[in-house]
């Protein structure tokens, strides 16, 4: 079962918990390509509760070999999964049950080996944490990300890395914009086109993350809820598939520097045949550029503009493509002079049978060939010169 953005936004406080091998799997990439990423940074994972998130977890086990300076992680009240892995004596009852979770910040600039075990990881923060009250803190707050304390802490920060709620990404990511942060965060796909986040897309001041967002992600659920995937074997934890689901960061890594494949005059030929065409793409009829079913059709030997599916972003690299629009945007289609849907135009479409909400004026792409339909979500790209 998938969830989708409907969905996570009706949880409380959108409670996903990302799995820790999603983020060693992330982060590692980025290590390939310059293993001094988060050497001597400061990491702040600010929508994560040190008790619970895999993302203080994955820092603080591997604080030495990433070669980071600072760790700071910062939760909020209320968290729904209780009973973490990471606990201290002022947050559990007299029964050794935890607490109400209160948000608290923690901060660690150390990972020694005092369980003596001879290497280092979670145990030896744990014990850290343990023997030095001062390392963490209550937040007065509440934990928002937003709030005053927690914006201070944003501004010690190098690199901020978690999972913030999609309800609220817009704010996240704004916030993380003014401030000039270095990030890796999870997000929804759908906010790929939100008119406060492709600017900085295209503007090439944000982009994917190297795991493919095709694939979608499992995160851990409260138990209260009903719909779920599967229940992880070693943790007993309720499991949500949300398809929906993608890192978005400003960190060069090597796949987006990957050339892309692309069709060639001959391969156009032969792709034109098996469709029994002259000419395999289509032109819109209100704009002068190239409908692109797929990135694996884009020819390499068109200059002007094409329109291709969002899932290009996966393959975008800035050294081959540049991105000059997005059709969910009517100002952006506006300026680039896309004509608006005329009144002949919708007449075709509905007796063509289409049922859409769509009229007179809007800036959507349109094409007649082969029937006469709305585009859905275009990014218009074109070559670098």
């Amino acid at each position: 079962m998938n969830l989708g953005l409907t969905a996570a936004k009706t949880a409380k406080k959108d409670e996903f918990y990302t799995q820790y091998v999603d983020i060693q799997k992330e982060v590692e990439a980025y290590l390939e390509y310059d293993p001094d990423t988060f050497r001597n940074k400061t990491v702040y994972c600010n929508c994560d509760d040190p008790f619970e998130s895999n993302f203080f977890k994955y820092f603080a086990a591997n604080f030495n070999r990433l070669g980071l300076r600072k760790l700071i992680s910062t939760s909020y009240d209320g968290s729904l999964i209780a009973g973490g892995q990471i606990t201290f004596d002022e947050y559990t009852e007299g029964n050794g049950e935890r607490e109400k979770p209160k948000a608290i910040c923690v901060e660690i600039e150390e990972v020694t080996d005092l369980d003596g075990d001879g290497a280092v990881g979670i145990e030896d923060v744990k014990l850290f944490l343990e023997r030095n009250p001062h390392s963490h803190r209550p937040l007065e707050g509440g934990g928002d990300f937003q709030s005053e304390e927690c914006i201070e802490l944003l501004k010690q920060a190098d690199i901020v890395v978690t999972n913030p709620p999609f309800s609220l990404f817009k704010e996240f990511l704004a916030l993380l914009t003014k401030h000039k942060k270095k990030f890796l965060v999870i997000g929804n796909t759908n906010a790929i086109t939100y008119l406060e986040v492709f600017p900085l897309i295209k503007a090439n001041s944000l982009w994917l993350g190297c795991t493919n967002f095709n694939v979608g992600m499992f995160f851990e659920v409260p138990d209260e809820w009903k719909k779920y995937h599967h229940i992880n074997e070693e943790t007993g934890k309720k499991m949500a598939r949300v398809s929906t689901s993608c890192w978005y960061t400003n960190l060069d890594h090597g796949r987006r520097h990957e050339p892309l494949s692309l069709m060639t005059q001959a391969d156009n030929l032969k792709f034109s045949k098996s469709l029994a065409k002259k000419d395999s793409y289509s032109r819109y009829m209100n704009f002068d550029a190239l409908e692109v079913g797929t990135y694996k059709e884009i020819p390499s030997d068109y200059d002007g503009i094409m329109g291709v599916p969002v899932t290009f972003l996966n393959k975008y690299n800035p050294d081959q493509f540049e991105i000059v629009g997005n059709s969910d945007d009517g100002k952006m289609m506006r300026e680039l002079g896309v004509s608006q849907l005329g009144r002949d135009f919708i007449d075709a479409y509905r007796a063509n049978g289409g049922t859409g909400h769509y009229s007179p004026g809007m800036r959507m792409l349109g094409l007649f060939d082969p029937s006469p339909r709305v585009i859905y979500k275009r990014i218009l790209i074109r070559h670098r010169k």
